[in-house]
């Protein structure tokens, strides 16, 4: 079973399954919001995480967001995210030692 963040959806099931149109997709990639695997030949190929950021970005275009906006959110809560792992490793040590 493929790793979550294993590319291997097409870019037409990946565009289905994020209820996004394909050339939506292509232009995600150009403004650096996803990047997709590529396969020795050239092909896109997307995981669950990459779905999981395509879901993200329609709900921020739903909530008004320009493509700029929706950069810096998934940015920062990437951001957000590493700090609250990062902690959490940081309070299981302690425990540790404790």
């Amino acid at each position: 079973m493929p790793s979550s963040d294993e590319g291997v959806f097409a870019i037409s099931v990946a565009a289905d399954r994020a209820d996004l149109p394909i050339q939506n997709l292509r232009v995600y990639e150009r403004r650096g919001l996803i990047e997709p695997a590529r396969t020795a030949g050239g092909t896109r190929l997307y995981s669950e995480d990459d779905i999981v950021v395509l879901r993200r970005i329609g709900q921020l275009l739903t909530e008004g967001l320009n493509l700029a906006g929706i950069g810096r959110v998934l940015a920062l809560e990437t951001e957000v995210s590493d700090l609250r792992r990062r902690l959490a490793r940081r309070t299981n040590d302690e425990g540790d030692r404790g």
